[in-house]
């Protein structure tokens, strides 16, 4: 009897083992086609360093953001990391139920609350932004800390605009 052999990913199958290099040369010349495949290659291993915390990138960013900034309100969370309102209520929560995460009165709105780390989610915190920092290295990146620097300056321009 034979034994059923895993469908082949792309690319495994024999009959395309020598195929000749496509020409992708209009899409490698995108900013944004660019983009995406350099956070694809980076995000496999962002999401090996977070998985022990039990954490995805948008919980991480969530949590950095609080801790970062004690007694910060939701809207200013939504508006730092471009999450909607109702998305965030949901990723709070959670993060409210592992107890990493509190809400308190804000000290200056009295209509709105702060968001604060436990000391829990303090630790937790750390630990995965040494995790995740400790990829930012050139073994991963392949980019020594002045063409770090510089792509990230870029990039932020991008996204916030000529006065990033």
């Amino acid at each position: 009897m034979d034994t059923p052999q895993p469908s082949p990913r792309c690319g495994e199958n024999a009959a395309d083992a020598p195929a000749p290099r496509l020409d992708t040369r209009f899409l490698e010349s995108l900013i944004g086609y660019n983009a995406r495949r350099a956070a694809l290659a980076i995000i496999g291993h962002v999401l090996q360093r977070l998985a022990p915390f039990g954490l995805r990138v948008v919980d991480f960013s969530v949590l950095t953001v609080i801790a970062h900034n004690p007694g910060i309100t939701s809207r200013q969370v939504c508006a730092a990391l471009d999450i909607l309102p109702p998305n965030l209520v949901g990723l709070v929560r959670a993060l409210e139920r592992r107890g990493w995460v509190e809400k308190r009165g804000h000290p200056t709105d009295r209509r709105a609350q702060g968001l604060y780390v436990t000391p829990q989610g303090a630790e937790v915190q750390a630990q995965a932004q040494a995790q995740v920092g400790a990829l930012e290295t050139s073994d991963v990146t392949h980019l020594d800390a002045g063409e770090r620097a510089t792509l990230i300056r870029l990039l932020r321009k991008i996204y916030l605009g000529p006065d990033a």
